[in-house]
């Protein structure tokens, strides 16, 4: 059952948390006891962790947000019942509690994807465990290709929206997801899943900081992104077809973490880093090494505005 899978993570997580509580505690008073006593205390006398109010997912190659965090704990994926390993390229796959720019984050550091095999259900699962440690807001990120041929590389795309071209959902209607679903049935409807007032707070942030992004000769753009399985770049007649739909971006991540979070009632903030133009925008082929060189070159300006964006949330 999803609840119960869901539990089991939550609840790995607390009392490896309050371990660490007592730990501390010990190593203050320089006592010396024994692992099984920590344990114990960990699980007896320490209340359950629940104060992360935000949920950050970092995309490809850009990671390095978690630098900026001043870490409480972390835990690469496999260390937690129910969480699959990351195994691509820029994606480090740490499940990290701690705070940024004084607010309580999970910082899910890096992503798995439906193109290594793994099912929507199982790629919208940290959401879901965020959720229920506390948080009630998320922020998605990822590195994505431009389909608007306005967009440049290097160019900051809020999403307005979506299309989930994927052919799954991570959400069914069973007694086995209930508990991913809120019990508030507008939560199935998508018409607000990317939050407006968030998106707000992002123009609002982004006008401050105009100067840094002109330095950086970086636009801030508004779009639709448009979510694929993968592992394959589109082909140009695929990139025609996706501009026709009114697609402004192109990628093989984010639409199931969204539809989850959305199905939770979360505030959803989703920003793409556009990394390259899509097929047969240029003439060249694209590579997963282009996407990373592109992350590492603009993601200093793409960070301080996920840290401002940060900062100024409730």
């Amino acid at each position: 059952m999803l609840q119960e899978r869901i539990k089991q993570a939550v609840d790995c997580i607390n009392n490896k948390l309050a371990v660490e509580k007592c730990q501390d505690a010990l190593d203050d008073t320089n006592a010396s006891v024994s692992k099984t006593l920590i344990k114990s205390l960990g699980a007896s006398v320490v209340a359950p962790e629940k104060q992360a109010k935000i949920a950050i997912i970092l995309g490809s190659g850009l990671g390095s947000l978690a630098g900026f965090i001043d870490v409480k704990q972390s835990w690469a994926y496999d260390e937690l019942p129910g969480f699959l390993p990351s195994k691509m390229p820029g994606h480090a796959g740490r499940f990290v509690i701690g705070t940024l720019e004084g607010r309580e984050i999970i910082c899910l550091q890096g992503r798995i994807h439906g193109y290594e095999g793994h099912q929507a259900a199982d790629i919208a699962f940290p959401v879901q465990v965020a959720h229920a440690l506390g948080a009630n807001t998320l922020i998605v990120t990822n590195a994505a290709g431009a389909i608007n041929s306005n967009y440049k590389v290097g160019d900051i795309m809020l999403i307005s929206d979506h299309i989930n071209f994927t052919g799954c959902n991570p959400i069914t209607l069973s007694a086995e997801n209930s508990a991913a679903i809120s019990a508030d049935a507008t939560s199935l409807d998508m018409t607000y899943a990317y939050t407006p007032a968030l998106r707000n707070l992002a123009k609002e942030i982004a006008i401050k900081l105009d100067g840094f992004f002109m330095r950086a000769n970086i636009n801030l753009r508004e779009g639709v992104y448009l979510g694929l399985r993968g592992p394959t770049f589109e082909t140009p007649a695929e990139i025609r077809a996706f501009r026709s739909w009114g697609a402004d971006a192109v990628g093989m991540s984010t639409v199931h973490e969204v539809l989850a979070a959305s199905c939770l009632n979360m505030q959803v903030l989703g920003l793409s880093l556009l990394t390259n133009m899509a097929a047969g925008m240029v003439d060249k082929a694209i590579t997963t090494s282009e996407v990373l060189d592109a992350s590492a070159e603009y993601e200093k300006v793409f960070m301080s505005l996920l840290r401002a964006i940060v900062a100024r949330m409730n």
